[in-house]
């Protein structure tokens, strides 16, 4: 299993080449990076700084959309930063959420149907052919590139079994994130089945939190998580309606005043947690089931190099 980190470009771009340079030293594989719109720094920015500033790291988009570019222009995007970095780019696509397009005004037409054309035009013009395409998100009318690379990975990430199972049909890889650890079993079965047997790598999304401060951080981004969860998860860890409740409302003040709302035991199910040798254990697991890649998500700059460096130690055990 690999590591890698998924970098949320709300520091300055100068902030986030820092943190990639590190994560490289360390031994993470792949830099990630959130596309989230006018929340955060330009995600083709970003990774064209980072593949400026490293040397074998691979970067790509973690996630994009369909909808706020036109899908070609991503695609060409993500094929002159694969040409820059001498070929460590992949791209990495979802269906768009809220943070992103709301304050675009844009609405997520179509988004099971979105999501498969946009992988298959994207394959089709990494591989250089003509692409006709039309549909309610995008058009194309025989639409070329003529610096692509027929081979450069095209991942999905997201949740929900209708959109996972779709992926695992068309996606070369699959992320999946922030799972109920009891639940992971048959998320990961299921896109293997829907796989068919053709080859598709998985990728698991959480924190380490060989150190109990770690809760602090990603405690704010299982707000959104945790209230948007099924039912049947909330009762799992035993959060109830007025929980619910509760939450939702404290994050109209923003995510840091609802996080003091979520409790501990509710977010152990969802991260790889305990003393270095557990972390180790579990990660183990995680590899014995078909998980291929761990991607770290570094959700805030400040401290994130001693985050990387408690998970790299963790992976030092494996």
């Amino acid at each position: 299993m690999i590591p890698s980190i998924n970098i949320m470009p709300e520091a300055p771009v100068g902030r986030l080449v820092e943190v990639a340079r590190a994560a490289e030293r360390l031994g993470f594989r792949r830099c990630w990076v959130y596309d989230e719109g006018l929340a955060a720094r330009d995600v083709f920015v970003v990774m064209t700084a980072i593949a400026s500033a490293t040397e074998t790291m691979q970067i790509g988009t973690g996630i994009t959309n369909p909808y706020t570019r036109h899908p070609a222009m991503t695609v060409g995007a993500v094929a002159a930063l694969d040409e820059l970095s001498g070929g460590r780019a992949f791209l990495g696509f979802g269906a768009g959420g809220s943070l992103t397009l709301d304050p675009l005004g844009i609405e997520r037409a179509r988004p099971l149907a979105a999501v498969r054309e946009v992988i298959e035009a994207s394959r089709a013009l990494f591989g250089g052919g003509r692409v006709d395409h039309e549909s309610d998100v995008f058009k194309l009318n025989q639409a070329s590139l003529d610096h692509g690379r027929s081979d450069i990975e095209i991942w999905f990430a997201g949740r929900g079994p209708k959109m996972l199972t779709m992926a695992a049909e068309c996606a070369d890889g699959v992320m999946l994130e922030f799972i109920h650890r009891e639940l992971l079993d048959s998320e990961i079965h299921r896109v293997l089945e829907a796989a068919g047997g053709r080859p598709l790598k998985l990728a698991y999304s959480t924190m380490v939190a060989s150190d109990p401060s770690v809760l602090d951080i990603v405690r704010p981004h299982m707000t959104y998580r945790l209230v948007d969860s099924p039912r049947r998860v909330q009762e799992l860890i035993g959060m109830d309606a007025q929980d619910v409740a509760t939450v939702r409302s404290a994050m109209g003040e923003g995510l840091e005043s609802a996080g003091r709302h979520i409790l501990d035991e509710w977010i152990h199910p969802f991260v790889v947690h305990g003393s270095p040798d557990e972390c180790a254990a579990e990660l183990r697991r995680l590899e014995s089931l078909g998980i291929g890649e761990f991607v770290l998500p570094i959700v805030t700059t400040d401290g994130a190099e001693e985050l990387m460096k408690a998970t790299s130690a963790v992976f030092e055990r494996l």
